[in-house]
């Protein structure tokens, strides 16, 4: 009994130790492989394969970094670099190592220990921390111990600010986030050295949490952005705590997502490219994001080296995980969170959503969508700004061709982008990182490169006051929309039609649910709605502008009208005090159209706007108070001249004389002599085949073709013609706004 009770009280005891004393086994077995390798004899030298002789050859590397680690951590604590030549041949060996293949978590554990402690020195200690790239992942309790060391004063200034750049740097690459989101306080305490200030900034944008929010840190932020003016990084932390929490920052600051860090990165770009390869499997096919399994199989061709997106690793994932004899049950028991690598259903996310964690590397986020699921149900705002800052350094450093004109890895970059659309398809929702992105590489586009992915994420652009993204991204594309192609043309079209759809999608969501005093957008309906309108007005002035291009062009101003049938309904579908009718340059180019679709969907849309302007005179009287959001007589004067317009082109054949005005001697010029009788639904352009193939139909034994007998009876046969005809829009309209027993 006695012998079962020690056998159980040992595993209680290893199983309560697993995660603390885990890394420390590793590191024992780590060492005791350096003294067994020490004691290997050279022999193979002598071996004829050359397979052989070259992993002896890695081997001898690794021998010979353990040895430059062991007399690195054992080595004298006073030395000079330029008399001592062992040092610097050890010095090399590790850097060699560190940049061909990464250090093991063992090895950078005890580096940077040596870095921060400074007992070789500053110019030592700083080419260590240079050459502390992972092979892998790095280790939490590392992180700690050598910010420990901050604390005892050992490292210079400049050597802290090495430090602090590469935690930013490699802050994806570290196993966990807890321990190091425990210094939250003692890293805000170094926001007073000034040299230090913008890199723990940033640090400090990446582990905040709402809980970090306090008034007594809002208040230090505000004292030194008062000491130092309106610097960039204190701008981006006071953001994100106004996020958090908006009731604590009573101050303005800059709504736009703008780049406000300077990129770590620079240092180990090319070493940490590497790492994202090597921890790649081969290459997805594209994925198709829905419900079911999160694993896909792997398209048969070479796999992209230049890809970006990290490999799905779970954080938590450690060793011990990988052994054969460790079961899931084991694992669950041990550290209580389930392993992203074994997420292959939606059920199996439905029954383990309480116990997941995401990657140190959010990108892999982006080809799961079990994962995009999780971040959709949790709605963790730290969750979407590791993830957007992740984005940003990404896009910044792999995206090469807006800055200069090498499109080597074109299709690269467009599968990444066309990753990175899906994503924000799958979410509904726009990504900061992608909206900061267009408007630096906009004004540096050429218009060809990636121009289909370009413009969905334009039509994916967070809500945002239009006034602030007029100059930086619409006045842009406004020079490229007047220079290109008809194509083009319609293509921003409709990637401006899909952008004010996800506005209003966002609006009509979020505007009924909760105060936009949450927002750091709007601060209310009005002046969300002003934004909305200044887009719709914005496509109005292009729209007008492009017809005269493009000669009035129909395939153009099918686009169009495609755009104003998503702007008719805004009142109704979207339930948002909002009409904006279309410019009267595209009003008379729909209405004098030869193609009757043009006409047919011109219908359509002004009895939308009729019912929608007549459900908010509705809801006005049923008021009977003046609303904020009450609509101008101008809007219904506007509409009204249209309407008499567009009945008498097509009805009482008094054309221009109520509503909209044309000069006589215009209509005369344009060789229209009898223009009073060439406009009705008989004589209309296009409508003009339509009563000669009526009048043949009803009528073959007649030799001659008299348009003018289309009166009484008549009148109503053609008109049910010209329904059976597929002219809904036409039916809809006249139905509304026409009296039928005024029979012309």
């Amino acid at each position: 009994m006695s012998s079962q009770k020690r056998v159980k009280n040992s595993r209680a005891q290893k199983k309560s130790s697993q995660g603390s004393n885990s890394y420390q086994t590793n590191l024992s077995a780590w060492r005791v492989k350096e003294d067994l390798n020490d004691s290997k004899s050279v022999s193979k030298h002598g071996q004829n394969n050359p397979v052989e002789y070259y992993e002896h050859a890695d081997g001898k590397a690794e021998d010979a970094l353990q040895i430059a680690v062991r007399y690195f951590e054992k080595g004298p604590t006073k030395t000079s670099r330029s008399k001592d030549k062992t040092l610097e041949k050890h010095l090399k060996t590790v850097e060699n190592v560190a940049w061909k293949n990464g250090l093991a978590p063992e090895g950078i554990d005890i580096l940077l220990n040596v870095a921060l402690s400074g007992k070789f020195g500053s110019a030592v200690s700083t080419r260590i921390l240079k050459c502390m790239i992972p092979a892998t992942l790095i280790s939490e309790d590392s992180v700690v111990k050598a910010v420990s060391w901050l604390c005892v004063g050992k490292c210079s200034g400049s050597t802290k600010v090495l430090f602090y750049r590469w935690l930013v740097a490699m802050f994806d690459f570290i196993d966990h986030k807890d321990k190091i989101n425990l210094l939250y306080g003692f890293f805000f305490a170094s926001l007073q050295d000034d040299a230090l200030c913008p890199y723990v900034c940033h640090l400090l944008y990446l582990l905040t949490k709402k809980e970090n929010v306090k008034p007594f840190r809002v208040r230090k932020l505000l004292d030194l952005q008062a000491k130092m003016g309106m610097q960039p990084h204190l701008q981006a932390l006071l953001s994100l705590y106004k996020f958090f929490v908006p009731t604590l920052i009573s101050v303005s600051l800059p709504v736009r997502k703008k780049i406000y860090f300077k990129n770590s990165e620079n240092l180990w770009k090319t070493a940490l490219l590497a790492v994202r390869q090597r921890n790649q499997r081969p290459s997805p096919e594209p994925l198709k994001l829905m419900l079911g399994p999160a694993n896909v199989r792997p398209v048969k061709r070479k796999w992209n080296s230049h890809s970006v997106i990290p490999v799905l690793n779970s954080s938590s994932c450690n060793k011990e995980c990988g052994k054969k004899g460790m079961s899931l049950s084991d694992y669950l028991s041990s550290n209580g969170s389930f392993p992203l690598e074994q997420l292959k259903s939606f059920p199996q996310l439905l029954q383990n959503i309480h116990c997941l964690e995401l990657p140190s590397q959010m990108g892999s986020v982006l080809n799961n969508s079990l994962l995009l699921h999780y971040i959709n149900c949790v709605r963790d705002e730290s969750v979407l700004l590791r993830l957007y800052h992740w984005l940003s350094q990404t896009l910044q450093e792999e995206c090469i061709w807006y800055k200069v004109n090498n499109y080597e890895h074109g299709k690269e970059f467009t599968s990444f982008l066309d990753t990175i659309i899906r994503a924000e398809c799958f979410l509904q929702e726009g990504f900061y990182s992608c909206e900061a992105f267009l408007y630096r590489s906009l004004p540096l586009w050429d218009g060809l490169c990636c121009r289909s992915q370009f413009l969905q994420l334009v039509s994916w652009i967070p809500f945002s006051s239009f006034s602030e993204v007029k100059p930086l991204l619409f006045d842009h594309l406004a020079q490229f929309f007047f220079t290109s192609t008809i194509y083009f043309k319609c293509s921003v079209l409709q990637s401006l039609k899909e952008l004010l759809q996800n506005w209003l999608l966002w609006l009509s969501a979020d505007i009924h649910m909760k105060p936009v005093m949450n927002s750091p957008l709007e601060t209310t309906l009005s002046g969300s709605l002003n934004s909305v309108s200044e887009l719709i007005d914005y496509v109005g002035w292009l729209s007008t502008t492009a017809m005269r291009l493009e000669s009035n062009s129909t395939f153009l101003l099918h686009f169009i009208l495609d755009f104003y049938e998503k702007v008719c309904d805004i009142y109704i579908n979207y339930n948002l005090p909002l009409v904006v009718l279309f410019p009267p340059g595209i009003f008379c180019s729909a209405l004098l159209s030869l193609d009757s679709s043009i006409l047919n969907q011109l219908c359509y849309i002004m009895h939308r706007y009729r019912i929608n302007l007549t459900a908010a005179k509705k809801n006005e009287l049923v008021q009977k108070t003046k609303s904020e959001f009450s609509f101008s007589s101008k809007t219904y004067q506007e509409f009204n001249h249209y309407l008499t317009t567009m009945v008498g082109c097509l009805w009482t054949s008094r054309p221009f004389q109520k509503g909209l005005y044309i000069d006589p001697e215009v209509l005369e010029k344009a060789g229209v002599a009898e223009y009073k009788n060439s406009l009705n639904l008989v004589h209309h352009p296009a409508l003009l085949s339509y009563a000669v193939s009526f009048l043949l139909q009803e009528w073959p034994e007649e030799r001659t073709v008299n348009m003018s007998s289309i009166r009484g009876k008549k009148w109503n046969w053609y008109l049910d013609y010209l329904f059976s005809e597929g002219l809904q829009g036409l039916k809809l309209f006249i139905r509304s706004s026409i009296h039928r027993s005024s029979v012309p």
